[in-house]
């Protein structure tokens, strides 16, 4: 079972859509009993990183994420989903994040138009189970004004936006993140899905 974190933060239909296109049955709940039962989590989000935290803290579920992810349970995030897997924010002043990964989620420094919303390509840079089905060049469909600054070693896919280098897949060990939307991604944004089914089906 899959279970896509409810903290009234996104469009969860959309990407419990994504999901069902591809065979499988997601539940949206933040309830801690099917959590706990769950072989994956999906945490998306849209919106401002304060916002998702304090949302987060609200209904208790900030020390349960962090306990299935010691637990090893694969978690992937999505968009502002994936910054607050970080370990603080800085949109609107400095927010704690999970700290599930290492870094900072700061505003895009660009001469670009913020945000940085439509199809830009991706350049692989790491190797990771999650992206062995995209390819260099593939487009996949942003819409943010902030980006990680996190390790390298962490990156597993990048993209370019003007002159600056943004990171737009990371992971390490079970814990993941996409700072594009896979689910509004056409046919890439499916593939890096399917990918995750198959890491959830390795279990």
């Amino acid at each position: 079972m899959i279970v896509i974190i409810d903290y009234k933060v996104g469009n969860l239909q959309s990407v419990q859509a994504a999901f069902k296109r591809l065979g499988m049955e997601t539940v949206v709940s933040r309830d801690h009993q099917l959590i706990r039962q769950a072989k994956a989590l999906v945490l998306p989000g849209v919106g401002a990183f304060p916002t998702a935290m304090s949302n987060l803290e609200a209904f208790d579920l900030i020390d349960i994420l962090n306990e299935r992810a010691a637990a090893d349970v694969l978690i992937l995030g999505i968009c502002l989903g994936m910054q607050v897997l970080f370990e603080k924010g800085t949109e609107n002043g400095e927010t704690t994040g999970l700290g599930l990964l290492k870094g900072t989620v700061n505003l895009i420094s660009t001469e670009e138009k913020l945000p940085h919303m439509g199809w830009n390509q991706l350049h692989l840079t790491g190797n990771h189970p999650l992206t062995q089905k995209i390819q260099e060049h593939d487009e996949v469909y942003f819409v943010h004004s902030y980006a990680a600054d996190c390790p390298t070693s962490e990156i597993l896919a990048s993209t370019d936006y003007g002159n600056t280098q943004i990171p737009a897949i990371v992971g390490k060990d079970n814990v993941m993140g996409c700072q594009f939307h896979p689910e509004k991604s056409g046919k890439i944004g499916q593939l890096i899905l399917t990918a995750f089914k198959e890491m959830i089906e390795c279990l």
